[in-house]
């Protein structure tokens, strides 16, 4: 579940000034190739009031793909709440994010794998990939080995019946990416790029992990970041091979350097907004067999289209 703050709160500015051409002394040919770094302050805790699980009625794509599995529970766990979960979910959430100058959703793919360990329903998350979508004209892009190597620790998440349905919580796991946290819940991120804890996620050759920014007019440039991934997620079982929900979101991050300076202004954290039903989660039951190259194969069959951010 993929959820990356991008810096993008300058990138407004950063596209004015472009405008203006050699007079703002950017342009097409500005070298972006020297990398620079600079230490930046940690972001402020952000607080988040629990919200009620809205159930609502997503419009996934009509066609089913074939040889998927119905669910059948294991009679060794047939009493055990949430045992119809156990098996292999393909997983699509949207966290939408606002500000006073864009509206941004982060939407990522992976699965979900639901088993029984000493009679309590465990959650093994993997992500595979991710899109962005803003309402601004630039882009920036995140690789699929950076949204791999956003590892969630297996949990056990809480199941009960509501209203009829099985409702599952998974809590908030503190997961470090582009770092080694000893105390991924509490110890502070680090605002030194030469800090010994840092590590090259994404396997890019840069600190951390990579994220893409290209504010058009031939402006391309990077930022490399430490994050700390902080999601929850409030679902139901719908019906045996489909789980609804939403997500909730206070990741926090630190740029620890960048490929030009002018991508170090801003602030790096962003705040989900409020209205929960704009972060949605969708998880289908697939096969044992599924991996990444089927998700991305098969996506449009399992999920919805990817949104805009145009509310």
């Amino acid at each position: 579940m993929r959820r990356w703050l991008i810096l993008v709160v300058s990138l407004a500015v950063i596209g004015s000034a472009c405008s203006g051409g050699d007079e703002a002394g950017i342009g097409a040919s500005t070298d972006l190739d020297t990398p620079t770094t600079t230490a930046v302050d940690e972001p402020e805790e952000t607080t988040t009031t629990e919200t009620a699980i809205i159930e609502t009625t997503t419009t996934a794509a009509e066609t089913t793909t074939t040889n998927e599995p119905t669910s059948t529970v294991d009679p060794a766990f047939a009493n055990l709440p949430g045992a119809e979960l156990i098996g292999r979910w393909a997983h699509y959430d949207v966290v939408a994010y606002e500000d006073g100058l864009l509206k941004t959703l982060i939407v990522s793919y992976g699965f979900n794998e639901f088993s029984i360990v000493d009679g309590e329903v465990i959650d093994s998350v993997e992500f595979c990939y991710s899109e962005q979508r803003s309402d601004q004209p630039f882009e920036s892009s995140l690789s699929d080995a950076a949204t791999q190597a956003i590892k969630p620790p297996d949990t056990p998440v809480e199941v009960e019946e509501a209203d009829g349905a099985l409702r599952l919580r998974r809590p908030a796991t503190p997961t470090p990416v582009g770092i080694r946290l000893d105390d991924p819940a509490n110890e502070s991120l680090p605002t030194d790029p030469n800090d010994p804890r840092i590590v090259d996620d994404d396997g890019d050759g840069n600190p951390g992990v990579t994220v893409t920014i290209d504010v058009g007019q031939g402006i391309v440039g990077e930022i490399y970041i430490a994050r700390r991934e902080i999601f929850s997620y409030d679902a139901l079982l719908t019906d045996p091979d489909t789980i609804t929900g939403t997500v909730t979101d206070t990741s926090e991050q630190l740029i620890i350097g960048a490929s030009n300076e002018l991508f170090l202004t801003g602030d790096a954290n962003w705040v989900q907004h409020p209205n929960l039903d704009r972060s949605p989660i969708i998880l289908k039951r697939v096969a044992a067999d599924w991996d990444c190259d089927r998700l991305v194969a098969e996506r449009s069959s399992l999920f919805p289209p990817t949104p805009e951010a145009d509310w």
